[in-house]
């Protein structure tokens, strides 16, 4: 198969293969509304889904509102949320963003990217994250695996996740560029890893420039250093007379 030429055929024809290998794509951190979706997107930074998770049942049972949460005692917050990181940080992040969803947007997340982005903890990401799942707009969320894949792809040659985004716009349907950001997030994790990527297993191998152009990594000395020890105190073979 001949590879797509130019950026607009291939985001089309990445996007038709993604949708195949992943037809049932949802955000991994678990909510029931886009209160709960942006507090739980400010504390996943700098951690796992699978940690968030762990720490928002109770942090939801305890304030289920914003109005609740922006009355908190700090210290019991950090308490709940310290397993994420950064405790103290996110702490003062969706303390934040609860008084000011209370006081300015009458306890409603708002659903306009200009408006989240004034919200504290709220950049264009965790914005975007909130749009496209929580109220199913047009929202196109950049992380890591977004940015990686992107740039490999050449859909991109920018890093910075702003003009990353910009870009895609260009390339992906409105109504698509939510699930496409989860689908390209959901690949790097399983496929298109950012060091040792498995090109021989991917299914956009026939359409990436970067396919099968990387070097498997380098053992660091202290590996080396471990192999050379262990041979050495390997018992020698007896040999047979």
């Amino acid at each position: 198969m001949a590879r797509p030429r130019g950026a607009k055929a291939r985001a089309d024809e990445v996007r038709r293969l993604l949708v195949q290998e992943y037809p049932e794509v949802r955000c991994a951190l678990d909510h029931h509304n886009p209160y709960e979706l942006l507090t739980a997107t400010i504390l996943s930074a700098q951690t796992t889904d699978v940690r968030v998770n762990m720490v928002t049942p109770a942090l939801f049972a305890r304030y289920p509102t914003p109005s609740d949460l922006a009355a908190a005692d700090p210290a019991d917050v950090e308490e709940i949320i310290r397993s994420t990181g950064f405790f103290r940080a996110k702490t003062r992040s969706i303390i934040g963003m609860a008084e000011a969803v209370d006081a300015r947007f009458g306890g409603e997340v708002p659903s306009a990217l200009e408006d989240l982005v004034t919200l504290p903890g709220t950049g264009r990401k965790t914005g975007n994250v909130v749009r496209a799942v929580a109220f199913g707009l047009p929202g196109l969320p950049v992380d890591t695996h977004v940015g990686r894949l992107s740039r490999r792809l050449k859909l991109t040659s920018e890093d910075d996740p702003v003009k990353v985004e910009l870009e895609l716009n260009g390339l992906i349907p409105a109504d698509e560029r939510g699930d496409f950001s989860l689908r390209l997030i959901e690949h790097g994790r399983r496929v298109c890893f950012a060091r040792s990527p498995d090109c021989g297993g991917c299914v956009l191998a026939d359409v990436c420039p970067a396919a099968f152009t990387f070097e498997r990594p380098a053992k660091s000395k202290t590996a080396k250093k471990a192999v050379k020890r262990a041979v050495k105190r390997a018992p020698a073979k007896k040999v047979a007379r």
